[in-house]
């Protein structure tokens, strides 16, 4: 039994860190997409004219989705494999 609860332990560890680096690169991602987004609908004729204010905020969001899942699950597993290779 005691194995089983040092075996939760590690995996609700490993997701913590896979959270907090998803989180983290999402922040960057955030903001280094929406600078240019923002910027180039205020500049650019054809993005002024195409992309509202709903078009910009799917695209940043969708960036800082993608980079919080990607960063997420690589996290993860780089941990899962960290504690893998402990146990042998």
């Amino acid at each position: 039994m005691a194995s089983l609860d040092q075996k939760l332990a590690i995996a609700k560890r490993c997701s913590h860190e896979g959270v907090l680096a998803g989180a983290k690169a999402a922040a960057f991602a955030t903001i280094a997409t929406a600078i240019p987004t923002v910027a180039s609908a205020r500049m650019v004729p054809w993005a002024r004219a195409h992309l509202n204010h709903t078009a910009q905020a799917l695209i940043v969001s969708t960036v800082a989705g993608a980079a919080y899942f990607i960063v997420a699950d690589r996290t993860v597993s780089k941990a899962a494999k960290r504690n893998s290779f402990n146990n042998v």
